[in-house]
């Protein structure tokens, strides 16, 4: 079928508001209060971008068929690993290599961005009272 007029490249000298398809991070992350439950805002190919607050101790936990993206957006972020802390600030991405255990921990609420596959679980292999639902509400 054709393409919706503002999926198709703009012709030479041709503006146009494509603000409509932009994806406001800030704002979804106003819209929700609770900690430790990914909500997607988008997808891309096979993966998720969710945004989540975070604060306080997560789960140790293990994700065996992937690696996992975090990107600190307000806040500081600490990914414990066994052998070693990760601190991430605004700005700053960490990538969490498939199979290896790690546990996130905020002193203060921090906003991140994950991106990962579709249908990964916050938990992983930990399972446990923090595991969090599917929720695409806002994409």
């Amino acid at each position: 079928g054709e393409r919706a007029a503002w999926a198709r490249a703009a012709a030479p000298g041709e503006t146009r508001d494509v603000a409509h398809g932009a994806v406001d991070i800030t704002q979804k992350l106003a819209s929700f209060s609770g900690h430790w439950s990914p909500k997607v805002v988008a997808r891309l190919n096979d993966y998720e971008i969710k945004v989540v607050k975070v604060k306080g101790e997560f789960v140790w936990h293990t994700h065996d068929n992937t690696d996992e993206l975090f990107i600190a957006v307000a806040g500081e972020l600490t990914i414990q690993l066994r052998d070693g802390n990760v601190r991430l600030g605004p700005g700053q991405l960490f990538v969490v290599p498939r199979g290896v255990e790690h546990c996130p921990v905020a002193e203060g609420e921090v906003h991140a961005l994950l991106i990962e596959p579709t249908g990964v679980v916050n938990t992983g292999d930990a399972g446990g009272a923090l595991t969090a639902s599917y929720d695409d509400s806002l994409v």
